[in-house]
């Protein structure tokens, strides 16, 4: 019987290097429950090699675009092969800003205000949100591309940076407060926790630099009342997006209100990396949360 797990890893995103690091610390977790894994970055002809290792399934830790969106569980699907995290509508719904928020506001979960900036779109800014605004891609992760702007110098300088590279990008209201993040496991939300970084705001380097020193309090110091709400929220979220296995929730919370920033569903899992360190409060270790997620890989979702 084949009981080959194939961890695909690095890929074609900015995310690539953070996906070797996520990648190499599920594969040696699998590795010491006793499975049998094989790594695979994936890029060029990664298809053919899967195609030749007939994995019993395979462990998602890409980050970005091509692994996190939808693409390669496509891939994935149609070869009939078993594999973790979401499906391909719910990674798609996930990554793209836009689309998720728009679910997430018919269904009563608030939001910042927002509008979104194409190729040559030309904003009056006073007529819709004020400064500071926060700048952002619409189908990008950990943070990348993400400017707050204080006025409009500022707006016009990151707008720009962004069309460069991106078609599409949300600009929307800055929320000030407290940054909290909420793991969900199937359906159920394994805990919340406070983020409080030393930079602006949890960017990139705040996320898997240990030097940006953010201090990180678990459990998140809310009320019972409130610490049930978000976790309330965010396991509603993952619902309405049809995601499965292991997702994190995003929230600022601002005069005693959550604010959803987003759902994503495939979160890091290096050493910094948050839902390992919620999973390991609830008394979960690391190879036993990389097990569980392995053990309700499927496809055909």
């Amino acid at each position: 019987m084949n009981n080959l797990i194939v961890v695909l890893m690095g890929g074609l995103s900015e995310e690539r290097e953070i996906s070797f690091l996520s990648g190499k610390a599920c594969s040696d977790a699998l590795a010491k429950k006793g499975y049998n894994v094989i790594n695979l970055d994936v890029k060029g002809y990664f298809v053919e090699k899967l195609k030749r290792l007939k994995p019993k399934a395979v462990f998602n830790a890409l980050h970005g675009k091509y692994g996190e969106d939808g693409f390669t569980q496509s891939i994935l699907e149609s070869m009939k092969i078993p594999y973790t995290h979401s499906g391909v509508l719910a990674s798609n719904l996930a990554m793209d800003k836009e689309l998720s928020r728009i679910i997430f506001k018919k269904n009563n979960l608030k939001v910042p205000n927002y509008f979104l900036l194409k190729d040559g779109n030309k904003i009056n800014l006073k007529k819709k949100i004020k400064f500071p605004v926060v700048v952002k891609p619409v189908s990008e992760g950990s943070s990348l591309g993400v400017y707050i702007c204080k006025n409009k110098k500022q707006f016009k300088k990151n707008c720009k940076q962004l069309m460069d590279k991106y078609s599409r990008f949300l600009v929307e209201e800055y929320i000030p407060g407290r940054e909290i993040q909420v793991a969900v496991m199937g359906k159920k939300s394994l805990g919340a926790i406070e983020l409080i970084p030393k930079r602006k705001f949890y960017d990139y380097k705040a996320k898997y630099s240990s030097s940006a020193q953010t201090r990180h309090i678990m459990p998140a110091p809310l009320s019972s009342k409130k610490y049930k709400e978000v976790l309330s929220m965010a396991q509603k979220a993952h619902k309405l997006l049809g995601c499965k296995g292991i997702t994190r929730s995003d929230f600022r919370f601002f005069k005693n209100k959550f604010y959803l920033l987003e759902t994503n569903t495939q979160p890091g899992m290096t050493k910094l990396s948050l839902v390992p360190e919620i999973a390991k409060h609830n008394g979960i270790k690391f190879e036993d949360l990389v097990a569980m997620i392995i053990e309700d890989a499927s496809c055909n979702r």
